[in-house]
């Protein structure tokens, strides 16, 4: 799909919420499951990059009770994810203390983010995540995304701050 070259100005948050749903439907998960994974997924990221800059304090048990011996969990991305279900037994990803994660919040999130580009964004993605074998796309996942994402200052002046989203690395990041 061609449509529009101009890129993206983007914040990377939705990028990677975008691209992990895109990740999860690959893998057979239905929209809803994809985008409450894609927001663990991209909720983790962030903190781990908040800690890494210095603008979150590390995360610490201060006697928290061990979590349950045996939950069921689903591997994406590199990290297992707990994995719950809602009231009508749709499999959602566990936000903690057996609580769904709704995909509502991510789905409204990277709609006012992409705003009238989301399908063109979510069709390069498509494509992307088509072009590999799904257990291939999930092992390599993470690292495709780190090929195409925007790109913004490495210091804590890059905290929320939007780049340019090259569809044209999204399209392209298979083959490198």
């Amino acid at each position: 799909m061609a449509g529009n070259s101009a890129p993206v100005r983007v914040n990377r948050a939705p990028v990677l919420t975008l691209w992990a749903a895109v990740v999860a439907e690959r893998l057979g998960h239905p929209p809803d499951t994809a985008l409450s994974l894609a927001s663990i997924v991209a909720g983790t990221a962030a903190r781990a990059k908040a800690r890494r800059l210095g603008i979150a304090e590390e995360e610490h048990d201060h006697g928290k009770a061990p979590p349950p011996a045996k939950r069921e969990t689903v591997r994406f991305l590199g990290r297992d994810i707990p994995i719950t279900h809602d009231e009508d037994g749709v499999v959602l990803a566990d936000a903690g203390d057996g609580r769904p994660a709704p995909a509502a919040p991510p789905r409204a999130y990277v709609a006012k983010a992409f705003g009238t580009r989301l399908e063109e964004v979510r069709a390069a993605m498509r494509d992307l995540a088509l072009s590999l074998e799904p257990d291939e796309l999930n092992r390599v996942g993470f690292h495709l995304y780190e090929r195409f994402r925007p790109e913004v200052p490495a210091d804590a002046s890059g905290w929320g701050a939007k780049g340019l989203l090259d569809l044209e690395r999204i399209r392209s990041a298979a083959s490198h």
